[in-house]
């Protein structure tokens, strides 16, 4: 009889059963609170994901019928969390208008034009503050005979102006009455230490017997201020000084004043696939986008062919059996793989530098010429590649040494017996032997260098620039360093043109990870 999946489950007791559905209630509770706190700073996306993994947690392990699947579900939850989801939302920004410029949802760009004050003329009142065991409160002088308000608002009741009700200034917005007074207080607050309080004083409003609200306005005076636009039934925004209008246009994202020009900031909306239109429509975006695209093939390429070449050269060297200080060899050539890439990045970007580096120094003194390794495209591309190389050949130096031993030495001796030369027994026995383990291992170091944008950010941070472009592009820029400087380095920071273009990169990197995964699989069918 064969069992089904709960009965793989061990017994337990009522009481540690009981102990573990309080763990697993707890743990899905402490989620959905942190879900409804990312809906709540305005993050339904996250939130959603959030839901989704507490009520998978609760059924996996609440359930006994699911004991088998506790022990995939981290490893499956961490793939859907970590690498599809990222690649999913980086997908859906392509077909979106996202930018420094569009970051807000509607109704907070709504609530950013609406937070726009207007001074009503003639309102500003100087004022003062004064401490006493109760908290603080507001002093406004009165205003001279025939001011603006000042029969209404205290110059000529022959008060001192007006004190208003004690306030502890904690920050918290708030509406406090203020009464006219005879007198001025004796001491106030000097002018530095009321600066000090300007936030907490800018959540205040000041009631006058009149009806008049008061607020901050400046570091000053208290004035009557009153929102700049009024909001209607349509979320058309009209200006209360002149009546112009403000309207949203939900296909761009952005208000739109009368003129017909947008009103910043705007909001996320779908915009379709503008986005790749633009990539394949613009020749501002197109032609650099094609030129990155074919060096970032010549440099995975030549990087994995050099790194290889250079790796297996020194790896047969240290082979050879004559060779003495064969260990301390060893060591020196291991080292650039033991300090870390930025360092060793860092510390060529100074050896290059064209004014003061070691290696223009060195070429002035012997042949008087100084090349400009920063800015002629050409000598900024073959100093990338040759730092590429001094980075990366230890890690193929150490697989080919490895993988040396495992060619039988009787092969070579035999071939050699027959007359072969050492390269024709290394082209014929040894390569085909050690090609085949080291074939994964050259796809992904391709992969590796197609996105290694950290050597072009710190290297030359993808200069020299391409003139004529709309978007920042170097004559060394990379896909991926690409993409991060539109998306971080640019004044827009296009975030959605920038998902696009990973979208077609990812499509891209796709296709050739499938092309090589078939020549793989067809070679190896060869050779069985």
């Amino acid at each position: 009889m064969s069992a089904s999946v709960g009965d793989l489950a061990p017994s337990a007791s009522p009481r540690s059963r009981l102990v573990r559905l309080a763990f697993v209630g707890a743990a899905s509770l402490a989620l959905l609170y942190a879900a409804l706190t990312l809906h709540g700073l305005g993050q339904p996306l996250f939130a959603a994901m959030v839901i989704a993994l507490a009520v998978g947690f609760a059924i996996v392990f609440g359930a006994e019928r699911f004991y088998a699947t506790r022990f995939i579900f981290p490893g499956v939850a961490a793939i859907l969390l970590f690498i599809a989801f990222p690649v999913i939302y980086t997908i859906w920004l392509g077909f979106t208008n996202y930018s420094s410029f569009n970051l807000l949802t509607f109704e907070r760009v709504i609530d950013v034009h609406t937070a726009e004050t207007v001074t009503a003329e003639g309102s500003e009142r100087p004022f003062a503050l004064v401490e006493d065991e109760a908290g603080y409160r507001v002093f406004l002088p009165a205003e001279e005979e025939g001011a603006a308000g000042g029969e209404g608002s205290g110059g000529g009741d022959g008060s001192a102006g007006f004190l208003s009700e004690p306030v502890t200034l904690d920050g918290g917005a708030v509406t406090v009455a203020a009464e006219p007074v005879e007198t001025a207080p004796a001491e106030t607050l000097s002018r530095r230490d009321a600066i000090r309080l300007r936030r907490p004083l800018a959540e205040i409003a000041l009631a006058l017997p009149d009806g008049t609200e008061l607020r901050a306005d400046g570091l000053r005076e208290f004035a009557a201020v009153r929102p700049l636009y009024e909001r209607l039934e349509d979320d058309t925004l009209v200006n209360v000084v002149d009546g112009t209008r403000l309207v949203p246009d939900h296909e761009r994202g952005f208000y739109l004043d009368e003129a017909g020009d947008r009103v910043p900031p705007g909001w996320r909306v779908n915009i379709g696939t503008d986005n790749f239109e633009r990539v394949f429509e613009s020749e501002g975006v197109r032609a650099p986008l094609v030129s990155i695209f074919l060096w970032t093939l010549v440099f995975a390429t030549a990087s994995v062919f050099l790194t290889f070449a250079v790796g297996l050269l020194l790896a047969l060297i240290l082979q050879w059996p004559h060779l003495r200080f064969k260990a301390m060899y060893r060591l020196l050539l291991i080292l650039p793989y033991a300090v870390p890439s930025f360092i060793s990045i860092l510390v060529f970007r100074g050896i290059f530098n064209q004014n003061f580096g070691e290696v223009n120094l060195i070429l002035q003194a012997l042949f008087g010429i100084r090349p400009d390794w920063f800015t002629d495209a050409n000598l900024a591309r073959t100093m990338i590649l040759g730092v590429n190389v001094w980075l990366g050949y230890p890690y193929m130096m150490l697989l080919a040494m490895g993988f040396l031993q495992g060619v039988p030495e009787e092969q070579k001796k035999a071939a050699a017996l027959e007359g072969a030369s050492a390269l024709r027994v290394f082209f014929t026995i040894t390569l085909p032997q050690i090609l085949p383990p080291f074939l994964p291992l050259l796809i992904a170091a391709f992969a590796f260098n197609f996105n290694n944008l950290v050597l072009i950010l710190l290297l030359t941070s993808g200069g020299p620039d391409i003139p004529g472009t709309v978007i920042p592009a170097g004559r060394t820029d990379i896909l991926g360093s690409f993409t991060y400087r539109m998306a971080f380095d640019d004044s827009g920071q296009q975030f959605g043109l920038a998902g696009a273009i990973t979208f077609l990169i990812f499509l891209v990197v796709g296709a050739i990870a499938y092309a090589n995964f078939v020549a793989m699989r067809r070679a190896a069918a060869r050779r069985s």
